[in-house]
């Protein structure tokens, strides 16, 4: 009965207006309207804040990433639930980035859910991703953890494994950052300031679309990303 009781409370704290109409579809429709407009708004605010704040960090993640990718490097990158789907988005973009522009390599860890599930059953959940980066990362490539609290221990563990490793190390993250902002092991860390998990999921997917696409355009500046060496596996 708690968690139902605190599942009906989070919906009506997030609609209040499924529950207080009162059969008045005007009055509903126009609360609506309003909620809507309301989210709208805090998700500008915060995307504006997140590129004021990050705009010099996030050029020079972008020139690091360009220069991993030049030396032959692969973008591995991982995250749970739905910053696990937001990982597999950030990969397929450089997979697909377009008619302009050539394929890169990356990898979603998430992606071979035998490989996951394996892990999971027989080690531990906290090992997923440091495993795989363990088995097959090397000193070029890039590895991106996405997490809205900033406390996955998996993350961490992955990072750890990374920086080990002489990956490049970079951090999406939500709130105050959580226990990934007090990590020595994330060379570039951007942490999104709200305590909503679907603002700060918002915002992150706008953070690594900019990446991508100044990674895409300092490849450009270097000679043409047409020119990237192919991993030959």
């Amino acid at each position: 009965m708690t968690a139902v009781s605190s599942g009906a409370d989070a919906v009506e704290s997030l609609y209040p207006f499924l529950s207080t109409s009162d059969g008045d579809v005007d009055a509903v429709l126009a609360e609506v309207r309003q909620s809507t407009q309301d989210k709208v708004r805090e998700i500008m605010r915060l995307r504006e804040a997140v590129k004021h704040g990050y705009r010099n960090e996030i050029v020079a993640c972008a020139s690091a990433m360009a220069e991993r990718f030049a030396r032959g490097g692969r973008l591995l990158t991982f995250g749970n639930g739905g910053s696990s789907t937001d990982a597999q988005d950030l990969a397929s973009l450089f997979l697909n980035p377009g008619a302009t522009a050539p394929a890169l390599p990356a990898i979603g860890l998430t992606s071979d859910i035998a490989v996951v599930t394996a892990l999971s059953n027989d080690i531990g959940f906290d090992v997923v991703f440091a495993r795989q980066i363990g088995a097959f990362g090397r000193r070029d490539d890039i590895a991106v953890g996405l997490s809205t609290s900033g406390n996955s221990p998996n993350l961490l563990r992955a990072f750890d494994e990374a920086a080990r490793r002489g990956l490049l190390t970079i951090g999406i993250a939500g709130d105050k950052g959580g226990r990934m902002a007090e990590s020595e092991h994330i060379d570039h860390l951007f942490v999104v300031p709200s305590a909503s998990v679907h603002r700060i999921q918002e915002a992150q997917t706008t953070l690594y679309h900019a990446l991508w696409e100044m990674t895409l355009l300092t490849l450009h500046g270097m000679g043409g990303a047409a020119d990237v060496p192919r991993d030959p596996r």
